[in-house]
């Protein structure tokens, strides 16, 4: 069916869902929201149900997974062509749907632009991978697939910590897929606001890069090479926080392939 399906998944976003929710229902139609949530202990889901009861075209589901394994139920749950995934606590501008539009059927994958907003210093540019002359780490906050393309390539890999959306768009890259990048598709996301925050997601960003080395091991040596700005102090700790958790990712992989060689 002609429209785009928005995917979205939620573990405690009480402080955002609202926000992002308010973002969307303005954009244009025909679209629907699938929101799928991991069983939030907080009042993530009765905030998605108040919506629900109030918008048709808002539909929550409460599943135990993955960031991956609830994008993948979202769009087997989705009725439209297109689908559309961004995170919880990100806000779309209001043309982002229209915007979309534009790109539909002559391409396969559409890559929007991410505008990071909140705390200054915990802005940090991502470590691109390109593959193929492909930006392949256009996350999924803002991201665009055709529904039979995604689904045809069996969707998001579950056993991914994060970086599954890099592993995604790697798989679409040799796929064939017709990729376009939408300046003009926008969103907006927030910086971790603590050090801690910060560095648990540069920790666990590193483990999906683990991850991700182990599965497509002929990107290494793209990834290694983007690895800048080593002196400031900020880039510094995310670098060193993202080592431990690809050093401990790798680790565990390893033990799970001689656990398995036994």
């Amino acid at each position: 069916m002609d429209g785009i399906s928005i995917v979205i998944t939620t573990l405690n976003e009480e402080r955002n869902i609202g926000a992002l929710l308010d973002s969307l229902i303005i954009q244009e139609r025909p679209y629907e929201i699938i929101v799928v949530d991991s069983n939030s202990i907080d009042s993530t889901a009765d905030i998605i149900r108040s919506y629900e009861k109030k918008i048709e075209n808002i539909k929550l589901i409460e599943a135990r997974s993955s960031r991956g394994g609830g994008r993948n139920i979202g769009v087997e749950s989705a009725r439209y062509d297109y689908v559309s995934f961004i995170d919880a606590d990100a806000t779309a501008s209001p043309d982002w749907i229209k915007n979309i539009r534009k790109y539909k059927y002559k391409y396969d994958v559409i890559a929007g632009t991410i505008i990071t907003s909140g705390n200054k210093w915990y802005r940090t540019e991502r470590l691109k991978i390109y593959h193929n002359g492909i930006e392949v780490t256009h996350p999924s906050a803002n991201l665009t697939y055709s529904r039979d393309f995604f689904l045809k390539m069996g969707g998001f890999d579950q056993s991914f910590i994060t970086a599954e959306d890099i592993d995604l768009n790697i798989r679409a890259v040799e796929s064939g897929a017709r990729w376009a990048f939408c300046r003009e598709c926008i969103v907006y996301n927030k910086a971790r606001d603590t050090l801690l925050g910060f560095i648990n997601q540069a920790y666990w960003n590193g483990y999906g890069r683990a991850q991700l080395s182990f599965k497509h091991k002929n990107i290494r040596a793209e990834y290694f090479s983007e690895i800048k700005n080593i002196i400031n102090p900020i880039y510094f700790l995310r670098n060193l926080a993202g080592l431990s958790g690809y050093i401990y990712g790798r680790i565990k992989i390893n033990g799970i392939q001689y656990s398995a060689s036994e």
